[in-house]
């Protein structure tokens, strides 16, 4: 009986990890779900150690720092942002004219 048992277990199991495989999506793994190359305003808010990564696969490199304030600059569309961190998060992304970067 208990064989049995696991045995519907195992079947149960692997029947659900079978759908977590790729659903064929057109959206990159690597692809951020906020921001995008020319606006990274909806990082707002965001946990700074966490979005950078997500800043960086946009295109995005940092260009400066001045204290918790971070320019970052996109070379294909000539975006610039900055960045204000407060308590670890982005207190305020602002969008500028790329020749402040």
């Amino acid at each position: 009986m208990n064989s049995k048992i696991l045995l519907v277990i195992g079947a149960v199991s692997v029947s659900v990890l079978a759908g977590c495989g790729e659903s064929g999506g057109s959206v990159e793994a690597s692809a951020p779900t906020v921001g995008s190359s020319s606006d990274l305003s909806s990082f707002e808010g965001a946990r700074a150690g966490q979005a950078e990564m997500g800043i960086q696969s946009l295109g995005f490199e940092l260009i400066r720092s001045e204290g918790l304030t971070s320019y970052w600059f996109n070379k294909e569309t000539g975006a610039c942002a900055r960045i204000t961190t407060s308590e670890g998060r982005y207190s305020d992304v602002a969008m500028l004219p790329s020749g402040d970067c």
